[in-house]
């Protein structure tokens, strides 16, 4: 009996280790044009993508080529034209009123006339959370991004890096699975951002969120992702998906490893190719 009921859990946990990731994210010939008044602009063209439970995806590509925009379709903050899209399994539509993810915007959009841990509990307080509530998840997410302590204090009291910690805190506060990021750290200096980064990193492995992120960075792209979306300039299509081989663990200097140089010269050699199209 004993023997039984072993061989039994070795073979529920060999189910569980080879059953396939929950789809986060999927994308099927997605569309999108906008309508001017100088005549349609084709933004997204044919895009075919899915993003994985537990993935963190970087989107890479030159100014106008559609990476945020892929980003807000997820939101359902623009329509695509063609084409379909599922988050969870629901409409962006129903994704957003399910309260399906968190986003975090290029500036970190903080009410100045409001504390940090007034900012983080915006969402809170639409969702009409309890007080006890609210205050346990603001504890909770300001420890997650290392702000415990400047609760009290407002935006502009705040660096730029600290600043966008909080906004990630609020993207954080009601626990969506998903992260939209897009561009959050492109203002930030190097040295700023290096920090970020690490500290990006540890708060994924910690929360085991599934993190889309837009950056015009080649190096954060690499050393952020399990897997980097290559786009085309406008009307934006994918030229490549490359996935990680770094290991989930990257201290800083990982970026100095002929591993990661080999990954971002894929990702440099997507992006030119991905600009034959309009040669």
């Amino acid at each position: 009996m004993d023997r039984f009921q072993t061989e039994s859990e070795n073979n529920a946990r060999r189910g569980a280790m080879s059953e396939p990731k929950k789809t986060v994210v999927s994308a099927r010939d997605l569309c999108l044009t906008f309508e001017t008044n100088d005549g349609p602009v084709n933004a997204l063209s044919n895009v075919n993508l899915e993003v994985q439970k537990g993935d963190f995806v970087s989107f890479i590509g030159p100014s106008g080529c559609g990476k945020t925009t892929f980003l807000r379709v997820i939101a359902d903050l623009e329509k695509n034209t063609a084409g379909s899209i599922t988050v969870n399994g629901m409409t962006p539509d129903q994704a957003r009123k399910a309260r399906a993810y968190g986003y975090v915007f290029q500036a970190a959009a903080l009410y100045p006339w409001r504390t940090i841990e007034k900012n983080i509990a915006l969402p809170l307080e639409i969702m009409g959370y309890s007080d006890a509530e609210k205050k346990k998840r603001i504890a909770e997410t300001l420890e997650l991004v290392n702000l415990s302590g400047f609760g009290k204090k407002f935006p502009w009291q705040l660096s730029g890096g600290m600043q966008q910690r909080a906004s990630i805190a609020r993207a954080l506060a009601f626990d969506a699975d998903l992260l939209l990021m897009d561009e959050p750290f492109g203002a930030l200096d190097e040295i700023v951002r290096d920090h970020l980064n690490e500290q990006l990193l540890k708060l994924w492995a910690r929360t085991e969120k599934t993190i889309c992120f837009v950056t015009h960075s080649i190096p954060e792209a690499v050393y952020l992702s399990t897997r980097i979306v290559v786009m085309s300039p406008r009307p934006g299509r994918v030229t490549d998906i490359i996935d990680s081989t770094l290991p989930r663990e990257r201290p800083l200097d990982i970026r100095e490893t002929p591993e990661f140089l080999e990954i971002a010269h894929r990702v440099r050699e997507g992006l030119r190719a991905g600009h034959s199209y309009d040669e």
